[in-house]
């Protein structure tokens, strides 16, 4: 019965550490390539980059912004990977977010209102085999419409 009880737990222990290795890891120094970018109908900013720490289910990204629409931005935030409401700051305003695993890849979802005007942006962030390449497919919705975007940003 103990010999059961032993490989009952290793078999287990063996499972949760393979569904956690089949989940990437996005933490490092990002820089988009607006070559292989497409930003949709919004100007690419002049530079931007990331820095991602992420310690599932944690991730805190600070990204800044240089020459954009808005002028130099930084924007810091804070996820949990799993599904728990976060509460950041965008331009002034208070957005919420969920962010949760689709198989390999993270998806965050965020709502923000913009002195009465609310505009979700749904991030899907997928890494390349290699780890060196991060997309960021974005689907940004506003009364004004709706429109995608996709970041390609290097690992430095």
């Amino acid at each position: 019965m103990k010999r059961i009880m032993i490989l009952a737990l290793a078999l287990a222990a063996m499972a949760a550490f393979g569904a956690a290795a089949d989940k990437p890891n996005f933490s490092g120094d990002w820089t988009a390539d607006f070559t292989k970018s497409d930003t949709g109908p919004m100007p690419a900013p002049a530079s931007m980059t990331r820095k991602v720490e992420h310690n599932d289910p944690a991730v805190t990204v600070t990204e800044v912004q240089t020459g954009g629409p808005q002028g130099d931005i930084t924007l810091n935030s804070k996820y949990s990977t799993d599904g728990k409401e976060t509460i950041n700051q965008m331009m002034g305003a208070d957005s919420k977010s969920t962010a949760k695993w689709d198989g390999k890849a993270l998806v965050i979802a965020t709502n923000v209102d913009f002195q009465g005007t609310a505009v979700t942006f749904t991030d899907k962030w997928t890494l390349s085999d290699d780890g060196k390449v991060m997309t960021v497919a974005r689907h940004i919705a506003a009364p004004q419409g709706e429109f995608d975007a996709t970041y390609v940003m290097n690992k430095k």
